[in-house]
């Protein structure tokens, strides 16, 4: 048969059409949000290119040494901890039933509010020499002096890797349960007719189907490690963030602070690469649609306790014993007088502040993860990626960053509008609420873009083939099909950012508008004068703030589960 002469032949369809304009829009708005988001972590970066004269020399041959050691150290410890505690709770609380496990589903998530700092504090204040524990056992043993006894020094290495240990592993929680509560029975069910028993089952079938989850939590610890500077700085602990604050406030050298800040994104960009390329071409997506409410495995007597002691070990160490010690800080320091009428503005700046950022922050990775998905081309994954690289970099360096592109547009359009308009319209961005959520945004999110990378991966892209041959657009898969799976995940990811900038220090500090003041601020500026018993109220409050967010998320995401009850 001829084929048909060009000028009969049928035009290409309108949903065709529509799909390649989708694609573009997609790759589009892509570039533009990683522009956007990018440009403080550029502007940081263009210090590289800054001569640093003889400080490198100085740096390494006197403290450069201590600071890569005490670093991987302080990673490998960390890491090692929060992913044994976090995917043990999460198992055990999501597919084992024993006494007190639906309380500990969303108790485990307490220690998220809790600052480490804060807790560096009142651990020091426990346990130090002159504390209430090494007073009490001379008292009760007759020792004289530290040279009678041993006594861990809490003010080192192995000291900040337990507390950091303590408030950062509910990361790993709260991504692995979400993981697990995802998980099909049905793969479960197939291990168990094979002869694994649970544990087996646990190791060789759920953990790697959970490993992107896993992966993303530990990750997110790790970076949050590295940018740690008041616990560090407490303990006495040389790291690369100690450093940059030294180098670019101490001894006035920003280009070498901000190369040394390179040298920290390398960890963070090591890590992450190594983790992705050992994951080789393998897929963690499920292969069936059958869902229905997880069979939760009964436990008793020695193993119920065992599992009990297990789940409430990090809560008591992370959350109640310093809440404990606030409490009595606050007491002691007169909380009549800190709750005073400042105190409601105070907590609606930090909650306002937390909330919008979490809200933006997920809108903005949930557009980047699925462009991504839709394009994985190596622009578009580029482009994802330099997004979030400002996680791995200190709070005060990004809002540094960030003065820098806002200033520029904050004089641009004030010339504009002398010139053109004849107003003056002096500082819009600058020293403003949305420079302050658009710094929050750039630093956290990383935190948003890893939970919902790793939770839209385990959607089977036949689920969205379907919906195209359905007539579904690019949006309407998102909306329809995507967004009813991964809502416990989206939720998990806004908790997570919104805990952060609750706690958030540095960046609020620099970025804040005039006569602007947060719960953490307030609670900085009185640690600062070594006010801690008048720090115990804000402290305090930062917990309470985060509490019933905490408690709600975590209901929320066990009824998420597909097919289960709503």
């Amino acid at each position: 048969m001829n084929p048909l002469p060009p000028s009969l032949e049928a035009p290409p369809s309108k949903g065709r059409r529509r799909q390649a304009l989708g694609g573009r829009g997609w790759s589009v708005a892509v570039f533009v949000l990683v522009g956007v988001v990018s440009l403080p972590v550029l502007a940081v970066a263009a210090n590289l290119l800054v001569p640093a004269g003889d400080v490198w020399t100085h740096l390494a041959s006197t403290v450069l040494s201590a600071y890569v050691a005490n670093s991987i150290w302080l990673m490998l410890g960390v890491g090692c901890c929060v992913a044994i505690g976090g995917v043990g709770t999460a198992w055990l609380v999501t597919m084992c039933r024993f006494g007190g496990s639906r309380t500990l589903e969303w108790a485990l998530l307490l220690p998220m509010a809790m600052p480490a700092y804060v807790v560096a504090y009142t651990y020091t204040g426990l346990l130090d020499y002159a504390g209430p524990v090494q007073s009490g056992l001379r008292a009760l043993f007759g020792w004289r002096s530290a040279h009678d006894y041993w006594f861990p020094e809490l003010r080192s290495l192995g000291g900040a890797v337990g507390v950091m240990s303590m408030v950062l592993y509910p990361y790993v929680y709260m991504l692995a349960r979400a993981a697990f509560l995802e998980q099909s029975v049905c793969v479960l069910e197939a291990s168990r007719t094979l002869g694994c028993r649970p544990w087996r089952a646990f190791l060789q079938v759920a953990l790697p189907l959970a490993r992107p989850a896993v992966a993303a939590g530990v990750a997110l610890a790790l970076m949050e490690t590295l940018n740690d500077f008041g616990t560090v700085h407490y303990f006495a602990v040389d790291t690369f963030t100690t450093g940059i604050y030294r180098t670019w406030l101490g001894m006035g050298q920003p280009a070498a602070a901000a190369q040394l800040g390179a040298v920290l994104m390398m960890f963070v960009l090591a890590l992450v690469l190594t983790e992705r390329l050992s994951r080789g071409s393998r897929r963690f997506h499920h292969t069936t649609g059958r869902y229905r409410t997880l069979p939760r495995l009964p436990i008793t007597g020695a193993m119920a306790a065992a599992a009990l002691a297990f789940c409430l070990l990090p809560i008591v160490l992370g959350f109640a014993v310093p809440a404990a010690i606030l409490a009595v800080w606050a007491v002691e320091g007169g909380a009549e007088r800190a709750l005073n009428g400042e105190f409601l503005s105070l907590a609606g700046n930090s909650v306002i502040l937390a909330a919008v950022a979490g809200l933006v922050a997920v809108a903005v990775a949930l557009l980047l993860v699925y462009a991504l998905r839709l394009h994985p081309r190596p622009a578009v994954r580029s482009g994802v990626r330099l997004a979030s690289l400002g996680y791995a970099i200190p709070g005060s360096v990004i809002a540094v960053g960030t003065l820098v592109p806002l200033t520029a547009v904050d004089r641009a359009l004030a010339g504009f509008a002398q010139d053109r308009l004849g107003w003056s319209i002096g500082l819009l961005l600058t020293g403003s609420i949305a420079g302050l959520v658009y710094a929050y945004v750039v630093r956290f999110l990383a935190v948003a873009v890893n939970g919902v990378e790793a939770s839209l991966g385990k959607v089977t892209p036949s689920m969205e083939a379907a919906a195209r041959t359905l007539g579904e657009g690019g949006l309407g898969t998102l909306r329809r099909v995507h967004l009813p799976i991964i809502r416990g995940s989206l939720l998990s990811a806004g908790l997570l950012v919104f805990v952060d900038v609750m706690k958030e220090l540095p960046a609020t500090l620099i970025m804040r508008p005039f006569n602007f003041d947060t719960l953490a601020t307030r609670t900085f500026t009185l640690a600062s004068d070594e006010r801690l018993a008048d720090a115990g109220a804000p402290a305090l409050a930062i917990v309470l703030a985060g509490l019933l967010p905490v408690v709600l998320l975590s209901r929320t995401i066990a009824r998420s589960r597909p097919g289960g009850a709503q």
